[in-house]
Order: C-alpha cells, then structure tokens, then sequence
C-alpha cells in the first residue's frame, strides 16, 4: 500500500479528515524549506504539496507565483528539489506530493521524473496544464512505480470529465473549490457539496479540496463534504511575512495548528 493511501486509510479509522498543506520547493530557502516540512508534517499533515517553481504557473496567484519567482532566482531546480525531498524522508513519513506543470517535467523526460521522483521519497504529482487525456506516457511511468497521479477535478467539469479525470487519478483526486487561481479567499459554499457528491459517483477514491482555503472555517467547511483540505497561499504569505528566518517553522507549525482547530 503506498503512503497516500495508508494515510487516509488511518484516517478514516480514525473517523478524521486530512489536512494537506503546499508549500513552494526551496522558499524562502533550502534550509527552512526543509524545516518547514518537519514542521508542518509534525503537526498532524495527512500529506504535503511541494510546488516545483515555474516561470508560468498559470494556475497560481500572487502569493505563489512570487514565492515561485524566488526560488528560481535563489536556483531552484528539480535535482535540488529532489535532494530536499530526500532529506526529509530520513527522518519523516508523510506523504509528499509534487505539484508542478508540464514543461520542466516533460524537459526531464517523464520516465526520468517519476523515477527520480520516486527514489527521492515523493509519492505522487500533480500536473495542472496536463489534461488526462494527454497524460498516457506519465501515467504509464508512475503506475511502474506506484507513483500517485492526481488530477484535478472544477466546478465546472462536466459528468463525462469527472469520469475522465476520476480514471486517470490514483491516491486522491484534486477538487477545485472556485473558479480562477489559486489564493485566500471566501469559505467554500454549499455548491460544494453538490459538485463533491458528483465527482464521488465515478471514484471512490478521497477527494481533496482547495484554492481559496484560508481559515479554520474554511477547512472546517471543506470538511464537511470532503476528505481533505488543502491550503497553500495562505501558509506560502505566512512564511513571506516572516522577517525572522529563525522562526519561521514554528509559524508555520501553529498556522497548522490553528487551521485544523487545533
């Protein structure tokens, strides 16, 4: 059984829903990056997202996109993220999925990303800008491996694209809570319900739900009708704001907290 699925497997016995928190790779810089996922898994995580920068993240805010223009000015690339990711599974767990767009992939060669990817301890990808129907070649590489394919699933999908997308994934399937970017935002509404409702008719995978998940009523609400929430703008400007190096794993360890209502 891979790590995706243990972890929510526990949670449910446990009767517990899961908080996966995003954070840019190497932001604000290589060592913190790496505190910061021993903090936010040693604060109960379910799983962490790890976004590969990119010079074009159409899917992301502000916030994102300015942690992403960073980390590549600071040299962020995919072997130094792999290294990262490496570091952190000597000493922990949980679930890490990478969520970047096709480009540095493909450049990598999908066989040699899902290889590398997963000899370094990450479980999964997330590939924004890859529709389903384009993905074959890294979906062929990552079921070799036991490598999880997340697709993401939006309000507006329609019957015969959840289908599409709930086939396609493995370990959970993405739900995107609104329309547009990634940010902080407003609690989702009760159409979110109705669309999780949709999406479990074809999967019964766990469905996970972000963008514009923010605050504790936020993740409370997603709560509600999903398996997990996911928050990334909201941690990445936490850690932005933060003047003190020093303590930003600990922030980011009671904004954990503090989401889950802890």
């Amino acid at each position: 059984m891979s790590r995706i699925d243990a972890a929510f497997e526990r949670a449910l016995r446990e009767n517990a829903r899961g908080f996966i928190p995003y954070f840019t790779a190497g932001y604000p810089d290589r060592d913190t990056f790496g505190a910061i996922l021993r903090a936010a898994a040693d604060a109960g995580s379910l799983a962490i997202e790890v976004g590969i920068p990119f010079s074009d993240p159409i899917a992301d805010g502000p916030i994102i996109q300015a942690s992403s223009e960073a980390a590549l000015r600071a040299g962020v690339r995919m072997g130094a993220i792999f290294e990262m990711i490496r570091e952190f599974r000597t000493t922990h767990n949980t679930p890490v999925v990478l969520m970047g767009y096709v480009n540095p992939i493909l450049h990598h060669g999908f066989d040699a990303f899902v290889r590398d990817a997963a000899d370094a301890g990450a479980d999964g990808v997330i590939v924004p800008d890859l529709p389903p129907e384009d993905a074959g070649d890294l979906i062929a590489a990552a079921r070799g491996r036991e490598f999880a394919t997340i697709f993401l699933a939006a309000t507006t999908s329609a019957d015969e694209r959840l289908r599409r997308i709930a086939d396609a994934s493995t370990g959970y399937v993405y739900f995107v809570s609104r329309l547009g970017v990634t940010g902080v935002g407003a609690a989702p509404d009760e159409s979110l319900g109705r669309m999780v409702d949709r999406l479990r008719r074809f999967t019964a995978l766990p469905i996970a739900a972000g963008f514009g998940v923010s605050e504790p009523e936020h993740v409370r609400a997603v709560w509600a009708q999903a398996d997990a929430a996911i928050v990334g703008s909201a941690l990445v400007r936490l850690i932005a704001a933060q003047t003190d190096r020093a303590n930003v794993a600990s922030a980011v360890a009671r904004e954990c907290s503090r989401l889950m209502g802890r």
